[in-house]
């Protein structure tokens, strides 16, 4: 979530409960550092950084994420042995984001402390061979002895469950948070997710790795069927940033996955971290009845 998980809406996220997770992605390290510091001012709660290596260039991001004295990272859109023992080095659990079994195995192979397991209905970069959260996290939690947390299609506490049904042991928010009361983008980018159904989203580059789920708008239906969507070339990052916070939804696309069919209002965090819980805690109580007397 480049430009948007910075310490106003991660440290909602802590403080909620939650582990707050800042971005490197939008490759704007000044900036970041300076989120970074807003952290310990905002949370006394733990919190994270992601390293999306596909988007960070700098060779020295290990050395800046260690400098600010971070303690969790999770690591995406990479070869996760590129930085996993640097980051152990440096006293640092490491977390990496995985689309497939082979990329799981991949992970574990180098060394990385736990997996986010990621299905291919959640928004943003995508595997162009997409698997389903319901497949995929059952898959990849009966092959390995790791803590694994579930993401793509979470939004409540029923969707909690059932991914910790599935095996998991915690799960991640990405749609859900981007349109939370605290999430920077303009309201029109919360509006696309408030008010779509599951189908509203479109999968550009669907068949020229990386893929991107993204929001149905008159955008990026002009998108969809080119065999290759570049971001920072065939979309001008400067576009996408004035659809995150001017609001204009014809300059770029907005990432969101399908589970936007699922949120009907903006919420703060707190209470979306706090009604998941519950909820999650309600449901369990509920399959109960299933249970033999």
């Amino acid at each position: 979530m480049g430009f948007i998980a910075r310490a106003q809406l991660a440290s909602a996220v802590s403080n909620a409960g939650g582990l707050g997770i800042v971005e490197t992605s939008s490759g704007r390290l000044e900036e970041v550092r300076d989120e970074m510091a807003a952290m310990r001012y905002r949370t006394a709660r733990p919190w994270g950084v992601n390293i999306a290596q596909m988007l960070v260039a700098d060779p020295g991001i290990v050395d800046f994420v260690a400098e600010q004295g971070v303690k969790f990272v999770t690591t995406s859109a990479g070869d996760p042995a590129r930085y996993t023992r640097e980051l152990h080095e440096a006293g640092i659990t490491v977390f990496h984001v995985v689309p497939s079994l082979r990329a799981a195995q991949k992970a574990v192979d180098a060394g990385v402390d736990g997996l986010v397991v990621e299905g291919g209905e959640g928004g943003g970069f995508k595997s162009t061979r997409p698997v389903s959260t319901m497949v995929l996290l059952p898959q990849i939690c009966g092959a390995f002895q790791i803590p694994v947390v579930a993401a793509g299609g979470i939004v409540d506490g029923v969707s909690m469950a059932a991914a910790f049904a599935l095996g998991a042991e915690g799960v991640q928010m990405g749609t859900r948070m981007v349109s939370a009361a605290e999430s920077p983008v303009h309201d029109n980018y919360k509006a696309l997710v408030t008010e779509a159904d599951a189908t509203d989203t479109v999968v550009l580059s669907a068949h020229s790795s990386p893929a991107y789920r993204v929001m149905r708008t008159r955008f990026s239906e002009s998108l969809e069927n080119e065999p290759s969507v570049v971001m920072g070339r065939t979309v001008g990052m400067e576009g996408v940033l004035k659809l995150y916070f001017e609001g204009d939804l014809d300059a770029g696309f907005a990432f969101g996955g399908q589970v936007a069919g699922r949120v009907a209002e903006v919420l703060p965090v707190e209470r979306i971290v706090h009604e998941t819980v519950r909820d999650f805690y309600e449901v369990l109580k509920a399959l109960g009845r299933f249970l033999p007397e």
